[in-house]
């Protein structure tokens, strides 16, 4: 029976580049692998028509002999033994586990197989503190509750029972991988008596029933900088979960998440505050008190000011985040805080307060209502 043609088992011509034939050989080679299709006896032939077919043209010499001699310049047109042409893999065998580790269970370093670690690393953890505006300001160190899975105390983390040990498995001789044929591949895969491990606990510790850790409860502390973001992440090393059967421990992660203040808003290193003034205040000007997050300081409202106007109290804003700076330099590199004022006008006037006002009407004329003058004369022109 002749062969077909390389190019055309991979769907692919013959000017296809090298990453458009590595898709082209992925895609073919997951969806005729004989353990994705366990009912299908023709999936193991295409699998290796896939694979004989990407091995001769990802390989520069050997793709050349074929685009010249055809199937006879890379081991014959038909015959052979099975592995004819395909002398050197190269590294092809670490290409097929790295396309179907997840086939087998997880990855598998190498043709002989390799001893892996016993441990699992344990799982990251991620905590949200609340934080303020004021601890933005100054900083903080708080305490954080933890619950998480930590160290088997009993065993040390080991998953075995005090005074036994785990032994090294009899079954992959310690390596943690079994080594299979498929097709032309060496595959390796995880130890099936084992998990991978390379070791097996036969006497494991009652108190963590052999995974090395049990449930708990932490307290630690963080140091949260002045000038810290919103979302803004600390990693805190080590402080995770702890690993399986001695693995090495995850990290903590803690994420920044800012309360909403009911008076100023956060841009950058400045902040924004909206004060409410009286009419006759900002018609006459005046000193008024306004807060900020050093406590109450006077702001003089010059007179004739509009609602709407912005005042800045420079230095009154927040730090930059910058860890290595004491605390006296960042205050010299505070933002500012930006004022906006908002004019009230009073909703409800007595007999003798409606009085004066139309008297001021008729004393002002609209030499001291300029805005008012500007949009009169505006209509004037439009009519």
């Amino acid at each position: 029976m002749s062969k077909r043609d390389y190019y055309e088992v991979l769907g692919v011509d013959r000017g296809v580049s090298e990453s458009d034939l590595k898709k082209a050989y992925r895609k073919l080679a997951m969806e005729s692998h004989p353990d994705r299709n366990p009912d299908d006896p023709e999936a193991e032939e295409r699998f290796k028509e896939v694979s004989e077919a990407y091995a001769v043209l990802s390989d520069s010499e050997k793709k050349a002999r074929y685009d010249q001699f055809g199937h006879a310049g890379v081991g014959g047109p038909g015959g052979g033994h099975p592995g004819a042409g395909f002398e050197d893999f190269g590294n092809f065998g670490d290409l097929f586990n790295d396309l179907f580790g997840d086939i087998f269970g997880g990855g598998g370093g190498g043709r002989g197989g390799s001893r892996r670690g016993r441990g699992q690393r344990g799982a990251d953890l991620r905590y949200n503190l609340e934080i303020t505006l004021d601890d933005v300001l100054d900083g903080c160190e708080p305490n954080l509750k933890i619950p998480k899975m930590k160290r088997c105390e009993p065993c040390r983390g080991s998953g075995a029972a005090e005074g036994s040990k785990p032994a090294r498995c009899g079954r992959c001789e310690g390596t943690g991988q079994l080594m299979f044929q498929q097709g032309f591949f060496r595959v390796n895969r995880p130890c099936d008596a084992c998990g991978g491990a390379g070791e097996v606990i036969s006497n494991p510790c009652t108190s963590c029933r052999g995974s090395g850790r049990t449930e708990g409860q932490t307290t630690i502390q963080v140091k949260v900088p002045p000038g810290v973001e919103d979302g803004a992440r600390l990693r805190v090393s080590g402080e995770g979960e702890a690993g399986v059967a001695g693995g090495e421990p995850g990290d903590l992660y803690v994420v920044m998440v800012l309360r909403d203040h009911p008076l100023f808003e956060r841009d950058g290193t400045d902040l924004h505050l909206e004060v409410p003034v009286p009419f006759v205040q900002a018609a006459l000007g005046a000193e008024v008190e306004v807060p900020t997050l050093d406590g109450r300081v006077s702001l003089q409202i010059p007179e004739g000011t509009q609602s709407g106007r912005v005042l800045r109290l420079r230095g009154k804003g927040l730090p930059p985040l910058q860890p290595r700076l004491d605390p006296e330099q960042l205050k010299k590199m505070r933002g500012d805080l930006y004022v906006r004022v908002f004019v009230e006008v009073p909703t409800k006037l007595n007999a003798r307060q409606r009085e004066l006002l139309e008297e001021f009407a008729e004393q002002s004329g609209t030499d001291v209502s300029p805005a008012t003058k500007g949009f009169m004369d505006k209509i004037r022109d439009f009519f």
